[in-house]
């Protein structure tokens, strides 16, 4: 078998194609297939790159069919773009809404909180941010309604500390898919620079995890390990599970979390979506269910995770 070209989603010119895909499994699958390639993966819509959707999929005129890149890996060259373009959707028909309009799901909630913690909290109040967002389809609400819902409910229930915690799992969507996730923005790689502190590393860190991982990261320090020392070394660990998954911080950060705390499992799981010992990853339910003193209940984990690995998440949530 010919190796494959690193140079796949490369124009001609040598600049690399740019992709913008929503968040969810297929973003997950075809991630390390343009990153491998030379292409790039946008965190929203941007002018000149090319607009992936999955057929069957509501997407705009000018969309093209996630096939395209898996049919350039399987041949192996870079193919023309046109014979993937997919038909634009039709205008939506308002239809009779008896609850009113449409509700935000829990994945377009956390859509919304990962756009604006990626442009900064200063542009919330504007209408350029939510425009942008409207223009890279983020959600299938306009832009005041983003806005709206951002600054109204998301903002204050994320200061308050509850939208982490009730967001600890991947993105609804892949969850309820049986698959994934890494949820996330299933985002383009955020590189930290060399400039950024560990401890504001640190903060981004507690920020994006949830209490779980908050309370780890205030427990360690009184431990043999200096806080400094721990620090360091989930900055360490986090940058390279970053670096060699292509995702941002809070994808990596939750994927962490869900695979225990074992980084090699973790990589794995941000490449293909699975687990290498062919077991499912922990949920925010089956961690409600490990706290129980109930061995009807633990015998049921047991024998969705095997016995090992219910002992090292017993381990990882005592650490």
């Amino acid at each position: 078998m010919a190796e494959r070209s690193r140079s796949l989603f490369v124009w001609d010119n040598g600049s690399p194609m740019r992709f913008y895909v929503r968040p969810g499994l297929a973003k997950l699958r075809l991630a390390p297939l343009v990153l491998a390639g030379g292409g790039r993966l946008c965190r929203v819509q941007e002018p000149g790159a090319v607009l992936l959707a999955q057929p069957g999929e509501a997407a705009p005129g000018g969309a093209v069919s996630t096939e395209y890149v898996t049919e350039c890996v399987q041949r192996n060259e870079r193919l023309p773009l046109e014979p993937f373009r997919l038909p634009a959707t039709p205008p939506r028909v308002a239809a009779a809404a008896p609850r009113g309009r449409l509700a935000f799901s829990e994945a377009e909630d956390a859509a919304l909180v990962r756009a604006v913690r990626g442009r900064g909290e200063a542009r919330a109040r504007g209408r350029a941010l939510w425009q942008e967002l409207e223009r890279a389809a983020l959600t299938r609400h306009s832009w005041q309604a983003m806005r709206e819902r951002y600054l109204r409910h998301l903002r204050p229930a994320r200061r308050a500390g509850l939208f982490e915690a009730a967001n600890r799992e991947f993105e609804t969507l892949e969850s309820r898919s049986g698959a994934s996730e890494v949820s996330g923005d299933l985002p383009t790689k955020e590189r930290i620079s060399p400039g950024e502190t560990a401890s504001g590393l640190k903060t981004v860190l507690q920020d994006s995890a949830g209490p779980d991982t908050r309370l780890q990261m205030e427990e360690r320090p009184r431990s043999t390990c200096s806080p400094s020392s721990v620090v360091g070394d989930a900055v360490k660990t986090m940058q390279c599970l970053m670096e060699k998954s292509g995702m941002d911080l809070l994808t990596v950060t939750q994927a962490f979390l869900k695979n225990s705390g074992e980084a090699e499992a973790t990589l794995h799981f941000l490449q293909t979506g699975r687990r290498r010992d062919g077991y499912p990853v922990w949920s925010r339910e089956d961690d409600l269910e490990l706290q129980k003193d109930d061995e009807c209940a633990r015998n049921k984990l047991i024998a969705k995770f095997g016995a090992e690995n219910v002992a090292k998440r017993v381990a990882f949530r005592k650490s």
